[in-house]
């Protein structure tokens, strides 16, 4: 049974509760625990696009990032059973492989989009899905042991508040794993049809991090072995930009194009990874870091 306490949806109700299998609420049962939102720009097709081009969470890129996660929350919190928060949890990619590597933990997600979590639902019906917009969260204080953010902070217009939120959400000596794309120079077409607001250095999304009053235990870059050729591709999109009509359809070929190079892409990035025990890498085509509130 997980343990968070959910605040009512809307004035005077009373609090949803969590029965295994859905949320209780008002006498009835609902899947998804859905909070206002606003309004982004960001949709369920936009997610449906990169899924559907990253071959379903299988681009190697992705697979590393999601090991890198899951290897800073296994360090970071060892064996305790702990309540872990995904925003930004899509296809629910992470969430399954923090299932199988974390079997003591009690899992959450968290995205902007319904319709993606109602997809999700029906593929995981033991854990709590709940629709909510980071930068004004709703969610109780000192209530998670970690949170993962996985390219999530560049689609937030103001990311300041919503790191503040996860501060505040973190219980007292709890862990953030964030990974954002680097290199506000590379800022391209991709970056716009995915609605990005931005893209980091990292001594930058560190600042942004600290002032909200997490300290910094680990920060590095992924892919940084295929940087020289992600920076070239970057670069050669910026001399040719595309009309906003045809875009989609460029970004869609483009994220296919890199999934074809998995089997030398995996190799690469575990070759990374062994370095990265190591080195700070000097640059990458993303920004992790990992965090803890302090106690």
């Amino acid at each position: 049974m997980n343990q968070v306490t959910f605040p009512p949806v809307s004035a005077g109700e009373e609090s949803p509760v969590w029965s295994g299998s859905g949320f209780e609420r008002g006498g009835q049962t609902t899947r998804v625990l859905a909070y206002e939102v606003g309004d982004s720009g960001w949709s369920d097709e936009l997610t449906e696009l990169h899924e559907s081009a990253t071959e379903s969470g299988t681009h190697f890129i992705d697979m590393a990032s999601r090991r890198h996660a899951v290897n800073e929350l296994k360090r970071a919190l060892g064996s305790q059973p702990a309540s872990i928060m995904e925003v930004g949890c899509s296809a629910g990619h992470l969430l399954a492989d923090m299932r199988l590597a974390l079997p003591n933990a009690r899992l959450t997600g968290g995205d902007y989009t319904l319709g993606t979590l109602v997809k999700l639902g029906a593929k995981m019906p033991d854990i709590p899905l709940v629709r909510f917009n980071l930068a004004d969260s709703p969610l109780p204080s000192n209530t998670y042991d970690a949170m993962v953010l996985l390219n999530v902070l560049e689609h937030i217009e103001d990311d300041v508040a919503a790191v503040q939120h996860i501060a505040r959400m973190l219980k007292p000596d709890g862990v953030a794993v964030i990974e954002v794309p680097a290199g506000p120079e590379l800022f391209d077409d991709y970056d716009r049809e995915l609605k990005h607001f931005r893209r980091y250095t990292l001594p930058g999304l560190c600042k942004v991090i600290e002032n909200a009053g997490l300290r910094i235990e680990r920060r590095n870059y992924l892919g940084a072995l295929i940087y020289p050729a992600f920076y070239l591709a970057k670069k050669r999109s910026q001399n040719s930009p595309k009309p906003a009509a045809e875009r989609e359809e460029h970004v869609a070929k483009a994220i296919g194009a890199t999934s074809r190079l998995n089997p030398i892409g995996h190799a690469v990035m575990a070759l990374e990874e062994m370095m990265s025990r190591a080195i700070e890498f000097p640059r990458g085509i993303r920004c992790v870091v990992t965090a803890r509130k302090i106690a």
